[in-house]
């Protein structure tokens, strides 16, 4: 395998920049800039040098002899100072040492895959954390990055396991004394499938965590002039819609992104619901009606009904006479001149938005993690009461489940059946 480099952190000016280096010459390397090695975790200066003596830096040097480092294999790190100059440098002396060269995107996060330091859930996790832009993103992604995702998985895969070895030595050795009654072992399956499905079931129950990236989809609707592009430029302290009196003056949709307490809010206005004759118009409305289905939280504007029952039913522009009294219908009243009316809203919508959020003491799994538990469930809950059928539903949901964490279950569910029976005697 090469030995690869790269900056680690961020880019260049800074106060410090962490150059890495890992492959079975990253100590070597090493040595032909710095001459001297310190021990083993031990941070020592040392000045770098090139090819042909000259300076290039003085540094911390750091060694982490493989296994036991972030990527499994030895692991060098160079803390230069920060300048753009001194990095390039640094990076330009590497890249002329045969044996070396720069690693790609994310490769020192795969290697650590490949060597077993991180599953391959923790590494989605890492990436997430990487990418995290709200207090939220940052703990649901640190849960998962931390292995919480992974225990638990792993805990239902050696649950699958021993039900598997239950099944699987009714099949092939239930004339052996070790091997208990073959009506009792099924009904200890049957029971430990049950408790599986239930575990299955409160987690997709559970929010995605791509919920915290995509945001909550608020929806403001009504008929025209209702009020929507003042309340869009209220909401989200912009003005991004034309407020005119002229009725369609809104006709395509207008979205603004909102972040509040770590909850993303995707805000929509629409065009106004009317019935019309324009073709233009009509295209406005046709959008204006699919955003109103899709939305996670709308806000209904209109004096009429509201089109669907979970709806917001506000009274708009509460401060325009004739208007000053709340009706019955409407669950709050909005005014432009009432700033109070606002923040009141805006309590009301982040009480909706927290039930679609994941909660912080809960895991939340990515989607391709939940179409893995989903496959998983589908096994389990499979009509059968055959052991050899049983046993095969048992194997996928396993291979399925071993997916999110990158393994081959195989190997797992064989040492839990040797290890619960002295089948091998």
């Amino acid at each position: 395998m090469d030995t690869i480099f790269a900056l680690s952190s961020g880019s260049p000016p800074a106060g410090i920049g962490v150059i890495r280096v890992s492959g079975p010459s990253a100590f070597a390397a090493t040595q032909r800039l710095a001459s001297m090695l310190p021990p083993p975790r031990e941070a020592r200066m040392r000045a770098l040098r090139d090819s042909d003596g000259a300076l290039l830096d003085r540094a911390l040097v750091l060694l982490f002899p493989g296994p036991a480092t972030a990527t499994g294999e030895d692991l060098a790190e160079l803390h230069c100072h920060g300048g753009r100059a001194v990095i390039a440098a640094v990076l330009a002396a590497l890249s002329k040492q045969q044996g070396l060269r720069p690693a790609t995107a994310g490769e020192f996060t795969r290697r650590a895959l490949t060597h077993g330091r991180i599953d391959l859930a923790e590494a989605a996790g890492l990436a997430d954390l990487l990418s995290a832009d709200t207090e939220r993103q940052r703990v649901a992604a640190l849960v998962s990055a931390e292995g919480l995702v992974s225990r638990r998985v792993r805990g239902w895969l050696d649950r699958l396991s021993i039900l598997a070895a239950l099944t699987e030595a009714q099949l092939d050795f239930a004339d052996e004394d070790d091997v208990g009654d073959d009506k009792a072992a099924m009904a200890d399956v049957v029971t430990g499938k049950a408790e599986l499905i239930a575990d299955l079931r409160i987690v997709l129950d559970a929010p995605p965590v791509e919920r915290l990236r995509d945001g909550v989809r608020v929806v403001l609707a009504g008929p025209p002039n209702s009020g929507k592009s003042t309340l869009i430029n209220l909401l989200s302290q912009r003005d991004l819609a034309i407020v005119s009196p002229i009725a369609g003056t809104t006709r395509d949709r207008i979205e603004a992104t909102v972040t509040r307490d770590g909850v993303v809010y995707v805000i929509t206005d629409t065009a106004g619901l009317t019935a019309s004759d324009d073709p233009i118009e009509r295209i406005g409305v046709d959008l204006a009606e699919r955003a109103v289905a899709s939305a996670d939280v709308l806000l209904w504007l209109g004096d009429g009904r509201p089109p669907r029952e979970d709806a917001l039913w506000l009274h708009a522009r509460s401060d325009a006479p004739g208007r000053e009294a709340l009706p019955s219908g409407p669950v709050a009243a909005v005014a432009q001149s009432d700033d109070a009316s606002v923040q009141r809203l805006w309590c009301m919508i982040a009480e909706r938005a927290e039930r679609l959020m994941p909660r912080s003491d809960a895991i939340a799994l990515r989607q391709s993690e939940r179409v893995a538990c989903e496959e998983a469930l589908q096994m389990l809950i499979a009509d059968a009461t055959d052991p050899l059928i049983v046993a095969e539903q048992l194997r996928l949901a396993a291979r399925s489940l071993g997916t999110i964490l990158g393994i081959d279950t195989t190997e797992a569910m064989l040492d839990s059946l040797f290890g619960q029976f002295c089948i091998g005697k």
